[in-house]
Order: structure tokens, then sequence, then C-alpha cells
């Protein structure tokens, strides 16, 4: 687990949040109180009405790819080692149930299976003691 060498996010504020979920192998995301509109990036304010009041709640899980885009060269030195096949892999953006967007790898789906709308729900990869990333599996 700790030969993980790629790009990880910064563990502080609110983004260590939403990661601490994520060790615990589980998915939340903000939801505003006052108007109920759901967002991800983590932050202090609602963009849909300016409200500083928020929470934290657990997401289903679920979503649809909403689009991906294929990469077939590494372009940071990290995705430069092919025998971990890094390449072709193809970033997803998956809408979830609660209506945000979450960018994303399928862990069991290569390029070109993927489809718009495809139903995927969300799995960990602890890729460091410290980091658990969510991705994404197909829907069988």
């Amino acid at each position: 687990m700790n030969d993980y060498n790629k790009p990880l996010p910064g563990l502080d504020g609110l983004t260590k949040e939403f990661y601490d979920f994520c060790k615990n192998e589980e998915l939340h995301f903000q939801k505003c109180t006052s108007c109920g509109t759901f967002r991800h990036v983590p932050r202090e304010i609602c963009a849909e009405c300016n409200s500083f009041d928020w929470e934290w709640v657990k997401s289903s899980g679920k979503g649809t790819i909403y689009t991906w885009v294929v990469v077939n060269r590494a372009l940071h030195p990290a995705f430069y080692d092919a025998s971990e096949d890094a390449v072709p892999m193809a970033p997803v953006v998956v809408e979830m149930e609660e209506g945000v967007r979450l960018l994303s790898n399928m862990v069991d789906c290569p390029p070109e299976a993927l489809d718009f709308d495809m139903p995927v729900e969300v799995c960990f990869e602890a890729v460091t003691d410290e980091v658990t990333l969510p991705r994404f599996r197909r829907i069988k």
C-alpha cells in the first residue's frame, strides 16, 4: 500500500473531512441545511443560496457515468510505468443520486466498455495509510 506514487489529495480542512469518511469506506457530501442542495467539492458556502449552514450527509454511493475522457499517453511521471497498466485510462465523471458530480476512476471497466448513463456504485481503494480513494464499479 505504501508504494503508491501517484498524486494524492491535500488533507486539510473540509477536504480532509471528506477523505476521513472515505477512509471509513463511506462517501459523504455536504448538504445545505437552508435550501437542501448537495455540493461537492467541499466548501463553506452554498452556491445556491449563499448560506453557511450545512451538514455532512451519507451518500447512497450510486450514480451514473456522466462523461469520461480516454488518456492514451501519460502526462505525469507517476503514470509512465507501463508495468502498472497506467494507460490507457479513462477518468470518469459520475453524477451521483444526490445530484453532485465526482471525478474518479473505474475499477472493473476498460475504457472501451464505458457508456453514458452506465449505473455505477462507489467502492474504495486504500492507497496509503492515510488516504483511501473513492473509485467506481459497474452495477450489474
